[in-house]
């Protein structure tokens, strides 16, 4: 099943997608899109927690815009979590490569035959934010997230730690 775990910040978004691969074995691969704090303290902590909580057997794949090569080879696994498309988004349209790796990605996602979880963002709730680059962001993500929902058989959306599902059959 493809599962698509939406919600904002430290809405126990990413520990749900973890228990949810958790529940379907022990070989997991975890695709990781954020690889670099770029000089960010705040960042690096929060890679390393995110590092921290993960199953010390998971495999972890780091993707930062290559997304679609990264999910292509891994088949073979009880599952697959990607963590997460938001911050994919950002880097694919700092490096100018959007359109061709959302396109790339879409594809793989429908080829994919595994238990996949995928998390992202809810960054689309809010006031519209200033700026062309921050207004697209929240566009794209939007697109995007209604591309992945069309494509995944449950979508749950989190908030204070509570999923809802949106889609699909319930937990």
């Amino acid at each position: 099943m493809k599962q698509f775990v939406l919600g904002g910040a430290r809405s126990g978004k990413s520990s749900l997608a973890e228990r949810l691969c958790a529940d379907c074995g022990d070989k997991v691969a975890y695709i990781a899109t954020a690889n670099k704090a770029w000089n960010d303290a705040e960042m690096e902590a929060r890679i390393t927690r995110h590092r921290q909580q993960r199953s010390g057997h998971w495999h972890t794949i780091e993707a930062p815009v290559a997304l679609a090569e990264a999910l292509a080879e891994l088949q073979d696994y009880d599952a697959v979590m990607i963590d997460c498309l938001t911050l994919w988004l950002s880097n694919c349209l700092h490096q100018d490569c959007w359109p061709q790796q959302r396109q790339d990605f879409l594809q793989a996602l429908e080829n994919f035959n595994g238990e996949l979880v995928i998390v992202s963002n809810e960054v689309g709730m809010g006031i519209v934010p200033l700026g062309e680059l921050s207004r697209r962001f929240v566009d794209e993500s939007g697109f995007l997230h209604q591309a992945v929902a069309a494509r995944c058989e449950r979508v749950i959306f989190t908030a204070a730690g509570l999923p809802l599902v949106m889609k699909g059959p319930g937990l």
